[in-house]
């Protein structure tokens, strides 16, 4: 069973949730967020490798991460926050390494995002979650990984899938932008991302279509839009993975508005 409670934060456009599972999961991310183990162990894999999760682990997620449970001891609580796209997507654009999937409670690297998790949780006021999300969204331009997380052929193909969702696209012409042969491609792909080529573009075409239903377009609206033939072959898909239909999703967006209208409120 999983539980997802929304904590009520005073800066607009902030997201932060306390989540409880103890389901395995599998998904591709489609925001920037960071996350808090507060209670549970768990194991993972992503970005190509086995990760372990304890109380106090910082897990830091990107748009088309793949993250697949692997085993829980126990359900797991984490405290998690969704950080502004824009804000994050410049100090990528700067040219600096990304964060690693996780960091260990007693990394100092970890400190700025301990503190906007500190903050979320206590209910700061407005000013100091606004310092705190400033220097944990920068802390992001300081942070390098040891190595790539992935070869330049399959960064090539992920780029190439994640401008193109909306287009119908063939193997060879993802082979020849990743410049390798397709055989090849096929097989560092699965084994650096965790999934094929087709099964990673369904899941960032639910990403978009999670994305544009919560700003408010028409579910009958979305097909097209991510590349899907018709609304049967998006509700399909988007049922499997989000377990639930496109229509319903889409009424989140009213409802989680009216919830931190509620919370919020003087």
């Amino acid at each position: 069973m999983t539980v997802v409670v929304d904590l009520p934060v005073s800066l607009p456009g902030l997201r932060a949730v306390r989540w409880t599972s103890d389901a395995l999961h599998t998904c591709t991310k489609d925001y920037y967020a960071v996350g808090r183990v507060e209670q549970g162990r768990c194991e993972w894999w992503g970005r190509g490798k086995v990760w372990r999760s304890a109380p106090g682990s910082i897990q830091i997620k990107q748009p088309g991460d793949v993250y697949r449970d692997l085993a829980r001891d126990g359900a797991t609580t984490c405290t998690i926050v969704t950080l502004p796209a824009n804000d994050v997507a410049r100090v990528r654009d700067a040219g600096e390494a990304m964060a690693p999937p996780q960091l260990e409670a007693n990394d100092g690297r970890a400190q700025p995002f301990q503190r906007l998790l500190d903050a979320v949780c206590a209910g700061a006021e407005r000013l100091t979650l606004e310092v705190v999300l400033a220097e944990a969204i920068d802390a992001f331009a300081v942070i390098r990984s040891a190595k790539p997380d992935h070869t330049r052929p399959v960064r090539r193909a992920m780029e190439y899938l994640r401008e193109r969702l909306a287009d119908s696209i063939r193997l060879d012409d993802l082979a020849r932008h990743a410049d390798l042969d397709k055989f090849h491609l096929c097989r560092a792909f699965r084994a650096q991302v965790g999934m094929p080529p087709h099964t990673y573009l369904t899941q960032l075409r639910i990403a978009r279509a999670k994305e544009l239903l919560l700003r408010g377009v028409r579910a009958s609206e979305v097909a097209p839009l991510v590349g899907f033939y018709d609304q049967a072959q998006l509700t399909r898909h988007f049922r499997r993975i989000a377990g639930t239909t496109p229509a319903r999703y889409g009424k989140r967006r009213v409802e989680r508005g009216e919830r931190v209208a509620r919370a919020t409120r003087p």
